[in-house]
């Protein structure tokens, strides 16, 4: 099941669900040119790390197809070349902390690259337009087809009557599919093992309380908003079986950076002996990062932050870090990683 959050327009157009509008308004917003889908990822017109990685791939091939058309990539095999790559580094710089987005990008650029290398110049940019457009439906098609797998992968840890404690966005609008840990709670309730969700409002931007509770309503499962602050309230209460989240960037060590609260989530989990689980995709894992202290962390403009006194410095960043030992376990689409965690990962990973 693909997400409704992204599509193909009839004339090869990206179209993607502006998250902004919601949960008051349904609005689609056409991306046809790197500089329109840089903007729409920046300004979190669409945002989750695996759908950043579609919208990525989705809109290079989008652009170099409009590029095509008004004539940017005519000529010689090297005018295809460099606007490529340029257009490529635009994409993949435009969020740094989630890694499926340059991921995404360098696959697919790849890809074109070596489809470059084996055609004339007269064919290099149709060439070029295609095997972009077929490497993004591939990514969607895969993470779709990941998303599927985690939830029933992560149904296998929900306990029956499960009250689940989540934070930000993590179902189709922030993925290919039906989502990684709300995939795993959307599967849960229809295995019957769900009795509610309690969403965390993620404060500033309030993507748990616009988007979360939008997808929650849609799939008719009974849910309560929470301020971020009262977290420590509702699990001192006894209310909350199992915290699941998702994932920006997973180092090799299982250091997983996510939306900032995160870590705050996972150590009231462990004051309180509830299960931490962490809901991502393979791709999210990075091989190359070696502990969460080499995951980049995006800083938010102070505009974000509102009702605040003139003068006043803001510190909003938009990510931190969960150490490993405070994560009970990772949910992928090929099982659940348990500690120790460099050694699980290696060994999935590396097959």
């Amino acid at each position: 099941m693909h997400t409704e959050a992204v599509a193909w327009t009839t004339d090869g157009v990206l179209a993607v669900l502006d998250q902004t509008f919601l949960p008051e308004e349904v609005h689609f917003r056409r991306l046809e040119t790197v500089e329109e889908v840089v903007e729409a990822i920046q300004s979190l017109r669409v945002r989750g790390a695996p759908l950043l990685g579609v919208v990525g791939a989705m809109g290079l091939a989008a652009a170099a197809q409009r590029a095509l058309q008004d004539g940017t990539l005519e000529g010689d095999s090297e005018i295809v070349r460099d606007w490529l790559t340029r257009s490529a580094e635009a994409l993949r710089t435009s969020r740094p902390t989630a890694v499926n987005l340059s991921w995404a990008v360098d696959r697919v650029t790849r890809d074109a690259l070596e489809v470059l290398d084996t055609v004339s110049n007269a064919a290099s940019a149709d060439s070029v337009v295609q095997s972009l457009r077929d490497g993004a439906q591939k990514i969607w098609d895969d993470d779709a087809e990941r998303c599927m797998a985690m939830g029933g992968q992560g149904v296998t840890i929900v306990p029956d009557q499960a009250r689940f404690l989540t934070i930000c966005n993590t179902g189709m609008l922030a993925t290919g599919g039906i989502g990684t840990a709300f995939g795993v709670i959307r599967k849960a309730f229809e295995a019957g093992k769900g009795s509610h969700v309690y969403a965390c409002e993620t404060r500033p931007l309030c993507q748990g309380a616009r988007l979360t509770t939008w997808e929650l309503v849609r799939q008719g499962i009974p849910a309560t908003v929470l301020v971020d602050s009262a977290a420590a309230a509702l699990m001192s209460e006894g209310k909350v079986d199992l915290v699941i989240t998702g994932g920006d960037r997973i180092a090799a060590n299982g250091d997983t950076a996510n939306k900032i609260g995160t870590l705050g989530l996972a150590s009231l989990a462990s004051r309180y002996n509830i299960p931490f689980y962490v809901a991502a995709p393979l791709s999210t894992v990075d091989r190359e990062c070696p502990s969460g202290a080499g995951i980049p962390i995006e800083y938010r403009s102070g505009s974000e932050v509102e009702r605040k006194a003139p003068g006043v410095g803001v510190y909003n960043p938009a990510f931190d870090v969960t150490p490993a030992e405070l994560i009970t376990g990772i949910v992928t689409e090929a099982g659940i990683l348990m500690p120790p965690f460099e050694e699980s990962i290696r060994r999935v990973v590396g097959e």
